[in-house]
């Protein structure tokens, strides 16, 4: 039985199949070999070239501050990218490998394709999360050190991955949202940020004047050697915004640079109150008189009088 296998025409058929196998198959799969490695080689080329020219783009840009964060968010999205190339680029050389081995590749892909559905079943919601992730990242929509409103959940945005974003709120609480479940998303200082103020005074105010005392202080502030800084364009007082049940209520803005909006807001809040008083223009507040001794019962004596003559 075995001398079969080791006779003399054995070694020979075998001979002669591993010759026309190297003649015909081996130069097909060293060229496959080849193109595989030059391949790799271009797409490591192409994110690099690709990278630099968008950079390049950018930098020119004046409104393109943090250049560093940039940096970062093109990387991410590069690397994402040459990732995608290479696994589509080393799927088709092992099928192409495999095939040229006579292996057959059909109950394989039958295989994979029924493992990748049962895994698309389980990560569907992993999937919509990286999908949600790369285009934040790909359309800049928010970036670490903006200050966002995610699902109704405000705070400085800390961390940005495929997966999630991670937010600090104001009382140091961690808020980690994954990127698919996001309805909703405001960045408070995209480029340029604002504070409004609705200015309550008193009805007896003469309203252009305190606008003009709003003016003179929102331009001292845009002089102030700290402050002035952070500030992008002079006040602006749209005028009586609202007549409210005390208050005659005149809205104003100033424009500054992203996150500075709530420093330069107290700042002037704290200036504005100083001159109203000095100016001695009445800032109105809810407020409640009690009387009590003699007073309160003059008072109860004129009350009763009014009631018993009416």
């Amino acid at each position: 039985m075995l001398e079969k296998y080791f006779s003399q025409d054995f070694w020979s058929t075998l001979s002669e199949t591993a010759v026309e196998w190297v003649i015909t198959q081996l130069p097909a799969i060293l060229i496959l070999v080849l193109l595989l490695f030059v391949t790799l080689k271009l797409i490591d080329y192409f994110k690099r070239r690709t990278e630099k020219i968008i950079l390049n783009r950018l930098k020119r840009k004046e409104e393109i501050e943090d250049i560093n964060e940039t940096e970062k968010r093109v990387h991410t999205l590069m690397d994402i990218l040459r990732g995608t190339l290479k696994i589509v680029v080393w799927s088709m050389f092992i099928m192409i490998f495999l095939k040229k081995i006579n292996i057959d590749i059909a109950p394989l892909l039958a295989g994979a394709g029924i493992v990748g559905l049962a895994v698309g079943f389980g990560a569907q919601e992993l999937v919509r999360d990286f999908i949600t992730g790369f285009f934040i990242l790909l359309e800049n929509q928010v970036r670490a050190g903006d200050v966002a409103i995610i699902n109704g959940t405000g705070g400085l945005v800390e961390k940005i991955e495929l997966r999630t974003i991670t937010l600090r709120d104001f009382s140091g609480v961690v808020h980690i949202v994954q990127n698919g479940k996001i309805n909703t998303l405001s960045n408070m200082t995209k480029e340029w940020s604002a504070m409004v103020f609705d200015i309550g005074v008193a009805y007896k105010e003469n309203v252009d004047e305190v606008m003009k005392v709003i003016k003179e202080v929102g331009d001292e502030l845009q002089n102030d050697a700290e402050f002035g800084k952070s500030i992008i364009e002079p006040i602006e007082i749209f005028g009586v915004d609202q007549f409210a049940d005390s208050a005659v209520v005149i809205k104003a803005r100033i424009k500054t640079k992203p996150i500075q909006q709530w420093t330069v807001g107290r700042q002037f809040r704290g200036r504005l109150k100083k001159a109203f008083d000095q100016k001695g223009i009445e800032i109105p507040f809810p407020h409640t008189t009690v009387y009590w001794g003699e007073k309160a019962n003059a008072l109860d004596i004129k009350l009763n009088a009014e009631s018993n003559k009416g």
